[in-house]
């Protein structure tokens, strides 16, 4: 009954060394991913048609790019030293 829309991000870390921290952004369509920013690609990728012409588009925007590029210290390593220190 209707359609089911899912942004998630991850931050993965496997230790207090923040160097080799991820970010992955994954944009989900009725349980299927369909496009991908990872920091460590630094760039979106595409699963579906829909999701290539997404990561083209988003891909080509410089300014869009280094937005979700900087996520990966406003967001993930942030969290992850408050993290630690609790």
């Amino acid at each position: 009954d209707g359609y089911f829309e899912q942004v998630v991000k991850q931050c993965r870390f496997s230790s207090k060394d923040l160097q080799d921290i991820e970010l992955i952004d994954s944009y989900v369509f009725n349980k299927a991913e369909y496009v991908r920013f990872n920091s460590t690609v630094g760039k979106y990728v595409g699963y579906t048609e829909h999701g290539v012409y997404n990561a083209e588009a988003w891909n080509s925007d410089a300014a869009f790019l280094a937005q979700e590029r900087g996520e990966l210290e406003r967001f993930c390593k942030h969290n992850a030293a408050n993290h630690y220190s609790a």
